[in-house]
């Protein structure tokens, strides 16, 4: 019997100067936020791109592909982050899926074994931000991604988690990997800098 792949998809901005991280640059400097950015993304998926999975890059744009030579890319859906994230849960072929963003330092081919291993006995994994949102969302996708998950959620606020996890049927089961904290303002940004000094 052949095993479905599994798959990480990292929703990723490219690498531009003056793109992506408005409230980090407002706190630090469009400079140091390009710089952060980019160097976390291609860390993260350097780092990632070790695990027994399928590491795919979601960019925004098919153009946005010439930024990741040499990474297997798909091309986010439009829409909200909901439908954003559902259409890729979707189009992928069989096989558990994760999604994660590309603004947390700290994640390890662990944290992405573990949310796997999850999977294996419940239907979702999330994985907690310090803000009230969350850092990963996977599917089992031992059925069809359930019809309306993802919709109604209060995104960029306190209540992102809560009402993802609302907007499961009450049937599918769910489990929740490490909390982590994103970096998405200058408070963040220094507590990252305390934590890894280079």
């Amino acid at each position: 019997m052949t095993v479905p792949s599994r798959y990480l998809v990292v929703f990723a901005r490219a690498p531009r100067f003056g793109v992506g991280k408005r409230r980090l640059a407002a706190d630090i400097g469009r400079m140091a936020a390009y710089r952060f950015y980019r160097r976390n993304l291609i860390e993260t998926l350097d780092r990632l791109s070790r695990g027994p999975w399928r590491l795919i890059v979601a960019v925004s744009h098919f153009r946005e592909a010439r930024f990741f030579p040499g990474r297997e890319v798909m091309v986010q859906a439009s829409g909200d982050l909901g439908r954003r994230m559902t259409t890729a849960f979707r189009d992928l072929p069989p096989g558990p899926a994760i999604i994660i963003g590309s603004d947390i330092p700290d994640i390890g081919v662990d944290d992405i074994t573990a949310a796997f291993r999850t999977l294996g006995r419940a239907d979702a994994v999330f994985g907690p931000a310090e803000d009230g949102g969350y850092w990963l969302a996977g599917l089992a996708r031992r059925r069809p991604v359930p019809y309306g998950f993802m919709t109604g959620v209060r995104w960029s606020g306190p209540h992102a988690l809560a009402d993802t996890i609302a907007s499961l049927p009450p049937d599918h089961s769910h489990g929740l990997a490490a909390t982590k904290a994103d970096v998405d303002d200058g408070a963040g940004y220094e507590r990252f800098r305390r934590g890894r000094v280079r």
